[in-house]
């Protein structure tokens, strides 16, 4: 690894965009409580595969192809926030159900949808294209060899996915989800807002 390439404090700046509150935490939490932790894991799986597709993208130039391509970008965040909405509108449907309903985040949930879920989500959200665009642009100099990129990649996806899946390990342990289940109506409101508000500020940002 060259001297001029900080790889702790790279890490550092992913680690805290990775674990930060957002649709994809509150995706993986909200799946691992109601669907259970096989669901959780495909979810978080899918949003690490995001990362991982939108990291290399960014190292090897195609963030910046996107970027100088505005109307992708529009098109790209006009779907990503559609979809944040239609989740905000499904969990204050769910928060507004009086009584104990059966989790299961997903209709007719299989390992397969819950990772397209989350793929798609990541996929989606133009937030890790602009962040790993802003990584790469200002953590890696432009000199920086395949190499090096490689391992900046690695080791930025191995610590997301550590998070990710952490997340919904934690979420589906059954005090949690009990806990979920006794307090489901207030998790599905906090959830409602959560995906309402970050859907309103991705159809309202504007690409400077």
């Amino acid at each position: 690894m060259p001297d001029d390439i900080n790889l702790p404090l790279i890490l550092l700046a992913a680690l805290m965009a990775t674990s930060s509150p957002g649709p994809a935490t509150v995706t993986i939490a909200g799946t691992s409580m109601k669907a259970g932790r096989k669901y959780g894991l495909a979810v978080a799986t899918g949003i690490s595969t995001g990362s991982l597709m939108w990291s290399t993208a960014a190292a090897f130039g195609l963030g910046a192809i996107m970027l100088a391509n505005a109307w992708l970008f529009e098109l790209l965040r006009y779907f990503g926030a559609g979809y944040l909405i239609f989740l905000a509108v499904k969990s204050a449907k769910s928060a507004l159900m009086p009584g104990d309903i059966e989790p299961g985040g997903l209709a007719n949930p299989t390992w397969k949808r819950a990772y397209v879920a989350g793929l798609g989500l990541h996929l989606t959200n133009p937030k890790p294209i602009l962040f790993f665009g802003s990584l790469y642009a200002v953590g890696v100099p432009a000199h920086a060899a395949p190499a090096t990129l490689l391992v900046i990649i690695v080791a930025v996806a191995l610590q997301s996915t550590l998070v990710f899946h952490g997340y919904a390990l934690l979420f589906s342990s059954p005090p949690v989800a009990r806990g979920y289940m006794r307090l489901r109506r207030w998790f599905e409101a906090t959830f409602a807002l959560a995906f309402g508000y970050a859907g309103v500020k991705l159809l309202t940002a504007r690409l400077q």
